[in-house]
């Protein structure tokens, strides 16, 4: 008896302290936040996260990109092992590359001897506790934004303070406040974002479903769920651009004319070839793209048919391969490469998984023609997915560095590649 006793006394004096553990781990990420707002030490240790660079990984991921085929005078390196990337947005003073993951690390890459590959990398901001931090993007003075899944925050001097787990932080949106609570989903939650021409914060916020019912359209027409918003640096403002968007993972300005192009996911479960893939183009404020009345390009959804889409629908710029996954995409504003691609647009394509023959996995390359529209799509990177089916890799996220190479991100092989340009 004396036994059972003193087992069940010990189970509850664990189970209490397990209780608090949590209690207490959950609490101290607000708050840390709170300490670092006010430039105080959170006593977080100062060793920080780092991932090998060398080794059995990265030698196979050197031998697997032999296999990715480029134009003529083009090379892919790897750049650096970084597990789950994704986005990824390079400093404006030191160039150190941050990546989001879908997880809850954010990386900073750091290339201190400039050969071109990352000597080191660590977890960003380690005293913080972040979920869904997919989106990074620099503001051109040298702030880094990181979009979550439901909460923005903004870096300041990030390339000054990652040295160090505690960072100079604030917060633009709180937690809770992107989209309501309880409209938050495991899936399409992986959010992108740019600061604009006119100084705002961009964002993309994609829906939850393969195609939402009809009762969910107004409280996402509010929110701009399934769409894109724009704010003011400091979360004020908030507007909605753009509707009809499913989930875009994707986007960036036009440096020649400021306008808007997004990447968007079509509908799966419609067949091989069908719906089209989108990259889009926004010429003003609240115009629709079409979902979910359209499925991708100019397919009707079988949930829709019959319902009367919204006036002056906006169809894709470019159709893309069905299924094939269009993510990252970014203007290539370099002089590094040819004088083709200069001012065209880089796209990353991750790859299908709702099609009987896979496709994607590769880089594609758009020209941009002088008065703004699109030229011919063309495959530019190519071969992470093999003959067999067997994907090598899955490309996410595309970013030109200060030198004009192009960095590609890849979130099945945990790496970023790069791709540079010697003329023959």
């Amino acid at each position: 008896m004396l036994r059972t006793l003193l087992a069940a006394s010990t189970a509850l004096a664990i189970a209490a302290g397990l209780v608090a553990t949590a209690q207490a781990q959950t609490a101290a990420p607000a708050d840390n936040i709170e300490k670092l707002r006010q430039f105080k030490g959170t006593g977080a240790p100062l060793e920080i996260k780092q991932i090998p660079q060398e080794g059995r990984k990265a030698d196979q991921l050197r031998k697997n990109l032999e296999k990715v085929k480029l134009p003529p005078g083009f090379r892919i390196e790897l750049y650096a092992v970084v597990p789950d990337a994704r986005h990824m947005a390079v400093g404006t003073n030191a160039g150190v590359v941050f990546v989001g993951t879908r997880k809850s690390d954010v990386w900073a890459v750091t290339d201190r001897d400039r050969d071109r590959v990352g000597d080191e990398v660590k977890r960003f901001a380690p005293s913080i506790n972040l979920k869904v931090p997919n989106g990074t993007c620099f503001s051109p003075d040298g702030f880094l934004y990181v979009v979550e899944h439901n909460r923005i925050m903004v870096y300041p001097a990030a390339e000054f303070f990652y040295e160090s787990p505690d960072v100079a932080v604030d917060v633009v949106v709180p937690q809770g406040e992107l989209i309501p609570p309880e409209e938050e989903s495991f899936n399409h939650g992986a959010r992108t974002c740019v600061i604009g021409p006119d100084n705002k914060l961009y964002v993309t916020l994609g829906q939850p479903f393969n195609v939402p019912a009809p009762e969910k359209l107004s409280v996402y027409d509010k929110w701009g769920i399934g769409g894109i918003i724009r704010m003011d640096r400091d979360g004020k403002n908030r507007e909605v651009l753009a509707r009809g968007v499913r989930n875009s993972v994707g986007m960036d300005v036009n440096p020649a004319n400021g306008q808007l192009w997004f990447t968007d996911n079509q509908v799966d479960g419609m067949g091989d070839d069908k719906p089209a893939g989108e990259l889009n183009r926004l010429t003003q404020v609240g115009q629709n793209f079409g979902f979910p009345w359209y499925g991708g390009g100019r397919t009707q959804t079988a949930e829709y048919q019959g319902k009367e889409p919204p006036q002056g629908v906006v169809f894709p710029e470019v159709e893309m391969d069905a299924h094939a996954a269009d993510l990252g995409m970014t203007f290539y504003r370099g002089e590094a490469f040819p004088a083709k691609y200069r001012n065209g647009i880089f796209s990353a394509q991750h790859g299908s998984w709702n099609r009987t023959k896979p496709i994607g996995a590769r880089v594609m390359f758009t020209p941009v023609k002088e008065d703004g529209s699109a030229g011919q799509t063309e495959i530019f990177a190519d071969g992470w997915l093999q003959p067999t089916g067997e994907y090598l890799g899955r490309p996410v996220d595309v970013k030109m560095m200060q030198d004009g190479s192009l960095l590609v991100s890849d979130d099945f092989a945990g790496a970023i590649y790069r791709i540079s340009y010697s003329a023959q």
